[in-house]
């Protein structure tokens, strides 16, 4: 009774959520690609995110949006994009991006728990990966980032799957003696804007990597407000930001993987901070 199989409609099954949020339900609706966020937009940026503001907190829309995304499966263009910056620019919305089973799972439930809509990005790759999680439930507080790996030379700020690459990354620069701190923002919005700050005020450089096409991507957002903060004053180097091509994702898997940042081009840009 508490699931319901639709068709394929992504803007139907978003007003159909959105009209169960204001009935006084938390539902979550599941897309099965991110990248048809774009035939459900109306819904979501028109509707769930400007109902609670347009009567004066009436009403409300708690709903879950919870959607697949990334690269990396040979989905190819129409199905592997990494659109979140999209929604990061909507007020209304929370936007959430997980990168372990344990966030995922404690995340989730805050924005279950939480009364406004919540756009929750999971990477495809990520559902492979395996971590402890607690059988007990339990939630993690929204805009709060997580440090995932402790250092003083560099400061990597990477999203979602890219955690991943930016910890293997960091392994790499131990052998060089760079010790690169991984700071996880778990959530774009709200944006923990503070513990990226401090971090590099500590380290004194900064290097931004997501999927997401570097043009117009969350990356930038991160940069600025690093660049707006007091922890500008500290930086020692130019800021590398790193993304995703401004190209579709390639079918062929050599293409595919060689449109988004790899492993190694976190060390460059690591390294490239400081020449």
């Amino acid at each position: 009774e508490r699931v319901r199989n639709t068709p394929i409609s992504e803007s139907g099954i978003s007003g159909a959520a959105v009209g169960a949020a204001l009935t006084g339900m938390r539902p979550i609706l599941e897309l099965q690609f991110s990248d048809f966020i774009t035939i459900a937009t109306d819904q979501i940026v028109n509707q769930a995110a400007k109902i609670r503001y347009m009567y004066g907190g009436k009403a409300k829309v708690p709903m879950v949006l919870r959607t697949p995304a990334g690269s990396g499966t040979g989905a190819a263009a129409q199905h592997s994009q990494s659109l979140e910056a999209w929604m990061t620019h909507i007020p209304g919305l929370k936007v959430i991006q997980p990168s372990t089973a344990y966030d995922a799972k404690g995340l989730l439930r805050a924005a279950i728990e939480d009364d406004n809509p919540v756009i929750f990005y999971e990477h495809k790759l990520l559902y492979r990966t395996k971590a402890d999680v607690p059988e007990q439930p339990y939630s993690l507080p929204i805009g709060k980032a997580d440090i995932k790996r402790q250092g003083k030379d560099v400061t990597v700020v990477a999203t979602s799957i890219m955690v991943h690459k930016a910890l293997e990354a960091a392994g790499q620069l131990k052998q060089d003696g760079i010790e690169a701190e991984v700071v996880d923002p778990r959530t774009l919005v709200p944006l923990d804007i503070e513990t990226i700050a401090e971090s590099v005020k500590k380290t004194g450089r900064l290097v931004v990597v997501h999927e997401a096409v570097k043009r117009g991507g969350y990356g930038a957002e991160i940069v600025s407000q690093v660049i707006e903060s007091e922890a500008f004053d500290y930086l020692d180097a130019p800021i590398q930001r790193l993304g995703g091509l401004a190209v579709p994702i390639p079918y062929n898997p050599i293409l595919e993987k060689s449109a988004v940042p790899q492993v190694e081009d976190i060390v460059r840009a690591v390294k490239a901070t400081f020449k």
